[in-house]
């Protein structure tokens, strides 16, 4: 899912074009299920089971893959609505309001992959991982439906606790620190337009990029929102998969904002001016005439903005600025299937007992996200088997 979620689509993609990571190791603590009793669950378990949605496959590939008019009499933009949610993603936002999601932002697995690829021509098998990681994580697996944005009852009751279902603004999941025009958690507003931060990625374009961004503002501007929140923040935070999904917030900009039209490619200077940006950032908005990306993608130039200036991944600590300590150790030193097995241990943590149509969606929706790992990876149930 695009800056999708912050950036969540970058971070599947990721795992085989460089190198793999821990999707959940920054999971924030939850409380203890010790103050639900078994009668207690069972009861909150009935009123679910009113709501169940049965988890459908995934969508398939769209047919045609190439660029083509996307801001188009069928998806015009229309302003937020009151009780309308919008997240820190810019991708999911402009979807949203172009109607290719639903626009009051409450969406399911089978929506956001669908949008995702006929928007932004985004890479298939990147967004069906990433967006049943997200479900996984933040959404309500009993309704099937997922928050862009902040918490909402319009997702359906909850399940028992320690299951979070934020949505999208949950801190530390997907959405992180170091953002390219979203304050960080400690300084509030998550998910609101920043202008500060944007006019510092205008005169980084200026500076670096004779007035556009490009591969060479992204390493630059990347590193320098690394270094001002470990000196601003003293929460500061960028470990996985925040660190992941930060660059790849750099890269899909660069890939998917530009209009398809364009054949340069990312190493060939392909650059994104300061007007489109803004129309993405600020307004949730594809500018007129724009045509989605040429081909399926999202993620190239990552390993050129991680490679410009190596940071390892790090938050302050004791409530001090510039007290960055390295986060060790890194799961993503063990391989794919490494992170897949990581991932489904942080699920069990959010679900430790789970059952009825909680316990059939948790496994349905489990092994969604295993597909992308299938050729390498045995399956885990620890749910067991439908």
């Amino acid at each position: 899912m695009l800056l999708l979620i912050q950036t969540l689509p970058l971070i599947l993609t990721v795992v085989f074009t460089h190198h793999t990571h821990h999707l959940c190791s920054a999971l924030p603590s939850y409380q203890s299920l010790g103050g639900l009793s078994e009668r207690e669950q069972d009861a909150a378990m009935v009123e679910l089971s009113s709501e169940a949605v049965y988890p459908p496959a995934p969508p398939p590939r769209m047919e045609f893959n190439g660029t083509k008019l996307v801001n188009d009499e069928a998806h015009p933009w229309m302003p937020v609505r009151e009780g309308d949610i919008r997240g820190p993603c810019p991708g999911l936002n402009t979807l949203a309001s172009h109607g290719y999601l639903p626009r009051d932002g409450v969406v399911t697995p089978a929506q956001v992959i669908t949008a995702v690829q006929e928007g932004f021509n985004f890479e298939y098998t990147a967004a069906i991982t990433a967006v049943y990681a997200a479900m996984l994580v933040d959404g309500n697996l009993v309704t099937n439906l997922l928050s862009i944005g902040g918490k909402t009852s319009k997702t359906g009751p909850d399940p028992p606790k320690p299951a979070i279902v934020g949505g999208l603004n949950t801190h530390d999941v997907f959405e992180g620190d170091a953002s390219m025009t979203r304050a960080d958690a400690y300084f509030g507003d998550i998910p609101g337009f920043n202008k500060t931060l944007f006019d510092q990625f205008v005169d980084f374009s200026n500076r670096y990029g004779d007035g556009y961004y490009n591969l060479t503002v992204a390493s630059e501007y990347r590193y320098h929102l690394i270094q001002q929140g470990i000196a601003t923040n003293p929460n500061f935070s960028y470990i996985f998969p925040r660190y992941f999904t930060g660059y790849g917030e750099s890269a899909l900009t660069l890939n998917l904002f530009v209009d398809g039209r364009d054949n340069t490619t990312v190493f060939e200077g392909k650059k994104l001016d300061m007007d489109t940006a803004l129309s993405f950032f600020r307004d949730g908005r594809f500018p007129e005439d724009f045509h989605r990306a040429a081909e399926p993608g999202g993620n190239t130039g990552i390993r050129e903005i991680m490679n410009a200036y190596p940071v390892r991944p790090c938050r302050n600590v004791d409530g001090k600025i510039n007290n960055c300590v390295v986060h060790e150790p890194s799961p993503s030193e063990t391989g794919g299937c490494g992170l897949y097995n990581h991932f489904v241990d942080e699920v069990v943590k959010l679900y430790p007992k789970p059952k009825g149509v909680l316990r059939r969606n948790l496994i349905i929706n489990m092994h969604y996200f295993y597909l992308v790992f299938e050729k390498d990876c045995e399956e885990l149930f620890p749910y067991g088997k439908l």
